[in-house]
């Protein structure tokens, strides 16, 4: 009985966000379960009744972050287009707006130098690449415009440039509204030229 009452007052969602705070803030080696129990205004043996350990704590972040930075990039599929837009540059400004937007969860997701850290993000980034590749592939091949070795190259090559873009802006602390001009010219700029003309049939 007293399990589920705390379970009721101290919810997984709440650990999650103080959690996720306290790691932005003042990092991942710093922060400790009774630390993230005092924050929240109870005993660290309150967590434990959702989490182990502060590592199966920080993966349940990242599995929520790379969920929601999934169900992002998949709206772009199933939401309605964008005039003047493709699909893939529709995708690539939903992973700037993403990235710019939430700057404290994509330098965790993307950018950690944390070798602890890293093990856990790594798959949630494999998969990821792959949802993101998957649906620059589909329009790559609706297009019919490329060669079946340019539609794998093709989208880490983005990829990679829109991380640049939103590791660049990260550190000018700005928000994806504030740079649009900018973010909308190179999503232009890459998928115009991102090939050369000898990877069209």
């Amino acid at each position: 009985m007293a399990r589920r009452a705390v379970e009721q007052e101290l919810s997984r969602e709440r650990i999650l966000e103080a959690a996720r705070h306290l790691f932005i803030t003042k990092g991942y080696r710093a922060i400790s379960m009774r630390s993230i129990g005092q924050h929240l205004g109870y005993s660290h043996g309150s967590l434990y009744y959702h989490f182990k350990e502060k590592a199966e704590l920080f993966y349940a972040i990242v599995v929520e972050d790379f969920g929601y930075l999934s169900s992002c990039l998949n709206s772009v599929v199933t939401g309605p287009e964008t005039e003047g837009f493709t699909r893939t540059e529709r995708l690539l400004l939903e992973f700037i707006r993403f990235g710019l937007d939430h700057p404290h969860q994509y330098e965790i997701m993307f950018m950690t130098r944390d070798e602890e850290l890293l093990a856990y993000c790594r798959s949630e980034q494999g998969r990821c690449l792959e949802l993101f590749a998957s649906i620059v592939r589909g329009h790559l091949e609706e297009e019919g415009l490329y060669t079946e070795e340019s539609r794998k190259s093709i989208p880490l090559t983005l990829f990679l440039s829109a991380h640049g873009f939103v590791s660049y802006y990260i550190q000018e602390k700005a928000s994806f509204e504030e740079v649009r001009p900018s973010a909308e010219a190179h999503v232009k700029l890459l998928c115009e030229n991102v090939h050369p003309s000898a990877s069209r049939q």
